[in-house]
Parts: C-alpha cells; sequence; structure tokens
C-alpha cells in the first residue's frame, strides 16, 4: 500500500536531546532507548469507513512529534502504520450506503493520506493494509494454535480464538482489574458474553467465512477473514522484529487492542515485552462533548480544509495541551491556533531575530526530570501571547 509524500525535516542546529515518553505499562517516564541506535514504532491506523476525524489527526501528529524528536537526535527511525482495510465497521458503512466496501475503503484511504500530507507528517517507511498481510496473519494463527494457544469454536463458524490461558502476564499493559477489562471488551468490540468461549476475554484471531461477506484463505482454518488484534501484531512483528521501542495509538486502543496485540506477539516469539513504550494519545472532544461517530459531531480533516482552514493552524490548535490529555475542540481553540499561526509568520518574516541555536541551548541546559511537571510550567502554546505561562528560560516539560 502506497503512502503519502513527506516533505523535508529541516535540521536544527546542535544536537537533539534523548526523548523520554511515559509508558503506561510502568505508569511513569522512561528514556525511549540508550542514546545512540536505531528506533521503531508501531501505530495503529484507520479502518478507512470514513475520513480522518481530529482525533486520528491528534494521535498521527503525537508520533510524528516522537519521530521528530528521534531524527533530532540522531536516531535512524522506522516507522510502520497499518490500515485496518478489512473489518466489520467497514463493511457496516459500505451497506448502509449501498457501496463497494472496497470502493469506500480506498476512497478514504486516499483522503487520509491527503489529510497527512496537508497536515505535514513524516510518512511511516512502511504503510500496510490487512488484506495484504492475510497470508502472514493465517501464518501468525497457525503457529498459535500448534502451540495450543488458540483453539475453534465448535459451533460450525469456524472461528479462531486466543486462549488467554497461555499469556499469563496479560494485563500487565493496562493495569486494569478483571471487571474493568470486561467493560472495555464489550465496549470496544469485543463478544464476553459469546459461548463456547474458554475465557469471556478472549480474542478473535480468525473469523469463520459468513455468507455475503469477503473471505480468504486460511489453510486448515477454511475461507474467512482475521481478528484486528492478530492484524496488528503480524504486521509489527514481520517488519520491526520481536521487540519494538514504541507501539503508539490513541488511549481508547490500550484495551483490548494494545494488550492483545502484544500478548499476541509475545506468545508468538516467548519475548516480552512486546513494546518498550505502550504510548497512548488523548482523545479529542467537541465542545464538551466526547467526539464520535455514535454522536454524529465528529470534525473531519478533509472539511475544515474545504473551508478554507490552513492545515497547520489545525495541528497548532491540536497540540495546545499535552498529547496524553482528553481535550476539547472549540471554536476558541482553533482562533488561537490562527492567530498564533499569524505571529510566527510575521516573526519568521522579520529581518532578524533571537538567537536559534540559543533557544535550543537553553532547552538542553534545563530540561526537566519529573513526569509531571509544575503547573506553571505549560507548553509554549499557553496564554493568549502564546509564551510560556512561567518565566521566559522556563523549558518545556517533556513527554
Amino acid at each position: 500500500m502506497e503512502s503519502w509524500t513527506g516533505h523535508e525535516v529541516p535540521r536544527l542546529p546542535g544536537s537533539g536531546q534523548r526523548l523520554a515518553m511515559f509508558d503506561s505499562a510502568r505508569r511513569a517516564v522512561h528514556p525511549t532507548g540508550g542514546p545512540s541506535g536505531s528506533r521503531t514504532v508501531y501505530v495503529c491506523g484507520i479502518t478507512p469507513y470514513d475520513a480522518t476525524h481530529l482525533g486520528h489527526a491528534a494521535t498521527m501528529i503525537t508520533f510524528d512529534l516522537v519521530q521528530r524528536a528521534w531524527l533530532d537526535a540522531g536516531h535512524d527511525v522506522t516507522y510502520v502504520q497499518n490500515v485496518t482495510d478489512i473489518d466489520d465497521p467497514l463493511l457496516e458503512r459500505a451497506a448502509r450506503d449501498g457501496e463497494d466496501w472496497v470502493v469506500l475503503g480506498m476512497r478514504e484511504t486516499a483522503l487520509f493520506r491527503e489529510d497527512m500530507e496537508s497536515l505535514r507528517m513524516i510518512p511511516p517507511a512502511r504503510y500496510v493494509g490487512a488484506v495484504e498481510s492475510i497470508p502472514a496473519i493465517v501464518e501468525k494463527v497457525s503457529a498459535l494454535f500448534d502451540r495450543d494457544a488458540a483453539y475453534r469454536l465448535d459451533d460450525g463458524t469456524g472461528d479462531v480464538y486466543f486462549d488467554l490461558a497461555a499469556a499469563p502476564g496479560f494485563g500487565y499493559e493496562s493495569n486494569l482489574s478483571r471487571e474493568q477489562m470486561l467493560a472495555f471488551f464489550a465496549e470496544r468490540g469485543g463478544d464476553p458474553e459469546r459461548p463456547g468461549k474458554r475465557d469471556p476475554l478472549d480474542p478473535l484471531l480468525w473469523l469463520g467465512a459468513r455468507e455475503g461477506e469477503p473471505a480468504w484463505p486460511g489453510g486448515h482454518f477454511g475461507p474467512g477473514r482475521p481478528g484486528w488484534h492478530i492484524e496488528c501484531a503480524s504486521i509489527a512483528l514481520d517488519l520491526l522484529g520481536a521487540t519494538i521501542d514504541v507501539q503508539g495509538g490513541g488511549n481508547d486502543l490500550l484495551f483490548p487492542h494494545h494488550e492483545c496485540s502484544a500478548a499476541h506477539a509475545e506468545t508468538l516469539t516467548g519475548v516480552a515485552p512486546f513494546a518498550r513504550h505502550y504510548v497512548h494519545a488523548g482523545m479529542i472532544g467537541l465542545d464538551g462533548e466526547k467526539m464520535s461517530k455514535s454522536q454524529g459531531n465528529l470534525v473531519f480533516v478533509s472539511r475544515l480544509r474545504a473551508d478554507g482552514v490552513d492545515p497547520r493552524a489545525v495541528r497548532l490548535a491540536l497540540v495546545a495541551d499535552h498529547y496524553r490529555a482528553d481535550r476539547q475542540w472549540t471554536d476558541d481553540v482553533l482562533k488561537t491556533a490562527q492567530q498564533r499561526l499569524a505571529r510566527w509568520r510575521s516573526a519568521a518574516a522579520a529581518a532578524s531575530g533571537p538567537s536559534g541555536a540559543d533557544l535550543l541551548a537553553g532547552y538542553a541546559r534545563g530540561w526537566p526530570t519529573t513526569s509531571t511537571p509544575p503547573a506553571r510550567w505549560r507548553w509554549w502554546t499557553s496564554g493568549p501571547t502564546g509564551r510560556w505561562a512561567g518565566p521566559a528560560t522556563t523549558p518545556r516539560p517533556r513527554s
């Protein structure tokens, strides 16, 4: 699958600092690897049944900034992102609109690429669809089955599930109680009430063929299509190896998606943890309400672009607060970002200005070491003038 066209990433004077980020599993800030060497990141992409909304954009900007920080520090970065181009939501939307699911997926994926390019996202090294990955996924499901880590239901559907008994460390990433897991599992696409499962939390690996739905060869499991979690585990393992530096996505993916994909990967390789950092971006709401397709209040990047909003202002608005914070999109947030962008453009057009090298050196001297910065150390976007709320020498908080 083709990625989007990238933009030149400018080199900054000096050398960048070692990136530290909050790891959801350890619930603390830790450095992302040693001071040198390569870095790997896998980010869960879209299911292309709709256009890019601001929640997607905020998540992608988070990991774009991770890439930029690593590159600035001199690391080689391999970034992989998937597209879940076959799944229930895509088929349901296509059926609702009387459209071919392939055409729908291709169109929305193309629009997502346009949105990412307009927001100046560094493209992933590999942009991979679920459909093109099915042969490799079938191999992973077969390997789990051969290790008694998977089982087939006896109801004639051909559905295959992962046996959580094969993953004794399950739950270390999300740090949730079993009651919380069951609630989120039911809410986020799981089927805890399905008869015949060994554990209500067992996730689907292979969905047997259903009448009127697309299906692919599944070896001795028969025709069908892959589950969501094994898709990401398979792609990441094949392209990045048994251990990656960062597995990323929105905080709604922490459980069950990232927890289950890590369990699949670790069971297949015997190596744990699957990711050295599990990094999760906050959700974007609209005017005090949760933004979701069920609410019908999604704000789309393509619609903002069509209305003449500068994508750079959208990007600034989405980083106006900490990346892990659930935050709101309002007209005022966008207006403030547009004003800030205008000031920055005016400053960049000036005949002279303060030394950028001195500014970067100041960051390096005073980078905080605590995971929770003082309230006065807000992002540089704080305050009506776009300056720090603290002293001018106060460094921005790290991740």
